[in-house]
């Protein structure tokens, strides 16, 4: 079992968005496997950015998908890793902004998604600090589609503030995608905060 209980990879459990929503700290396992997107979803784009100020924080594009090279089928942890998770490095001003903004493009392959939903769980050492639960829709095949997410970020108390600052890639998160309920994928960060000049 991966950490807290939950199932590992290649476990015949299948994970359910309510059993997401009650774990308190980051799974040490991804609990699917990469094949599990059966619906091709693919992130091609991400931004972050102070929402009130509309100042970019974060930026990242995928190489064009044609450009990506063919997955062997038995892939190392480091090399699921490179794929499936991802590190950011913050300024510490953002643990104190009041809203964010995200824009994430993602395109879906020949078959629709009648729903599709995100859970990202936040986490500083085994504590919960923050969950987004959002759902997508209906999104038709073979598109190339454009969210946006307004996040409210809650205020935490200035000693965690404090030690997240003060612990880099202290802070993690897992975010957990469903398509009619099924997960069909896991991926986690890590986050580091640093202090102006």
């Amino acid at each position: 079992c991966g950490h807290g209980g939950h199932p590992a990879e290649g476990s015949s459990t299948r994970i359910t968005a309510e059993e997401v929503l009650q774990f308190t700290q980051p799974t040490n396992d991804y609990l699917c496997p990469l094949s599990a997107n059966t619906y091709k979803i693919r992130f091609n784009s991400f931004k972050v950015r102070d929402y009130e100020t509309n100042t970019p924080l974060f930026e990242v594009t995928a190489p064009p998908a044609d450009e990506e090279p063919e997955l062997p089928d038995n892939l190392t942890r480091e090399e699921e890793d490179q794929i499936r998770s991802i590190q950011y490095n913050f300024p510490a001003s953002m643990l104190h902004l009041k809203r964010i903004g995200t824009t994430l493009e993602f395109s879906v392959g020949g078959e629709s998604l009648p729903t599709f939903r995100m859970i990202e769980r936040h986490y500083f050492g085994d504590q919960l600090i923050r969950s987004y639960d959002f759902d997508f829709g209906f999104c038709i095949p073979n598109s190339t589609n454009t969210w946006e997410a307004i996040y409210d970020v809650p205020a935490l108390d200035p000693s965690i503030t404090e030690a997240m600052i003060r612990t880099p890639q202290g802070t993690k998160s897992d975010s957990f995608y469903f398509v009619n309920g099924e997960l069909v994928m896991h991926n986690k960060a890590e986050y580091s905060y640093f202090e102006e000049q």
